[in-house]
């Protein structure tokens, strides 16, 4: 399949979609095809980036907890990606869940297609379904999920399987982390905050703060002798997490820091995942490894696909629970054989949304 001559516009908003995509880019790349590749500034998105030797232009940057400041940030970076967009004339659009690009693509009649597996972020879902040309969604989602927010449903292409299985399926763990990080396997645990200044946790945390603080003293107090990894999405999250957790500024075994490279490394040698987030959770329940996220809303549908298909992952959001859950993990210690691949058996089972969304593409530009 040759897209030879073909031009493509890719646009990166959060760190999941560098990782996820990084496999699509080459994907376009073999098939002959050019590629402009735009992020905006948002967590570890340009760290992720670089660590994956991309060719991208920085464009951009999140408009932090405010419904005002995201506005501003969405004015701001359509005036900076317009005359990048124009002077690249894409023949195709390619997002996950940009709200700047569908916009852009619409306006100047650039075929797109986008990814999205959260509904539960209503304001960017009607921001960027009406522009979209099509969707690719987990079928695990319910549609009317998707239609509710303004969706065609002629436009959505559903696949079995979620989003993480687009990275995945193409791992292979390094062990070299190890020796990188200074850790022994299943003798530490990572940790990750939540999304606190997302659209959908306005009104519910404070941009800088999160749950860890409440549960990690208590699994630290039984299992002193492990290394934690707390992994937080902002200068501000660690700075207020350093100062509730100020006892433990001086110990070695406690990183707080608000980037890791190689973190799928780090989530497969691990003994235990929590997160307040989905991506971390799901990735690490795909590896075979006991998972925990304590998102305080309701379960995603993607996190009763994987406990439904018998990966290790549950959901608690009261921190008494997250305690006692994560302890009775580590006590049981990890199992025979838990660091093989047997975990690709499990995952070819599923579709791989970078092949649907290359496939569908290749097939558009055809035409």
């Amino acid at each position: 399949m040759s897209l030879n001559g073909k031009r493509i516009w890719i646009d990166i908003e959060e760190p999941k979609t560098g990782i996820m995509f990084n496999y699509l880019f080459k994907m376009f790349k073999d098939a002959g095809a050019e590629l402009l590749i735009t992020a905006r500034d948002f967590d570890s998105t340009f760290q992720v980036m670089d660590d994956l030797g991309v060719d991208y232009k920085k464009v951009g940057k999140h408009g932090g907890a405010t419904i005002e400041g995201k506005l501003k940030a969405y004015i701001d970076r359509l005036k900076a990606l317009y005359p990048v967009v124009v002077g690249f004339k894409p023949d195709f659009f390619v997002t996950f869940s940009s709200v700047e690009g569908p916009r852009i693509s619409y306006g100047l009649q650039i075929p797109s297609i986008g990814f999205n597996d959260e509904p539960r972020n209503v304001p960017v879902c009607k921001l960027i379904f009406p522009y979209l040309d099509e969707i690719i969604t987990p079928s695990c989602i319910p549609q009317q999920l998707y239609e509710d927010l303004y969706a065609d449903p002629e436009r959505l292409i559903r696949y079995n399987g979620i989003d993480e299985i687009g990275w995945l399926s193409q791992y292979h763990p390094n062990p070299d982390v190890l020796k990188k990080f200074t850790v022994m396997k299943g003798e530490f645990v990572l940790i990750r905050s939540e999304m606190s200044s997302a659209s959908y946790f306005i009104d519910k945390l404070e941009p800088e703060e999160t749950m860890i603080a409440k549960f990690f003293p208590s699994i630290f107090k039984k299992y002193p002798d492990y290394k934690y990894f707390l992994l937080v999405r902002s200068t501000e999250q660690k700075t207020w997490l350093e100062k509730q957790l100020e006892e433990y500024k001086d110990r070695d075994n406690v990183i707080i820091t608000n980037y890791l490279p190689n973190v799928v490394d780090l989530c497969f040698y691990s003994a235990l995942v929590i997160s307040g987030g989905g991506t971390i959770v799901r990735e690490s329940s795909l590896l075979n490894v006991p998972s925990i996220e304590f998102f305080p809303g309701e379960t995603a549908p993607q996190e009763h696909f994987l406990i439904e298909n018998g990966f290790p992952l549950q959901h608690n959001k009261d921190p008494s629970d997250i305690v006692k859950n994560s302890i009775q993990i580590l006590d049981r210690g990890s199992k025979n054989g838990r660091f093989t691949m047997d975990f690709k058996k499990m995952i070819n089972k599923f579709e791989n949304p970078n092949v649907v969304c290359f496939n569908r593409v290749v097939k558009r530009m055809q035409f």
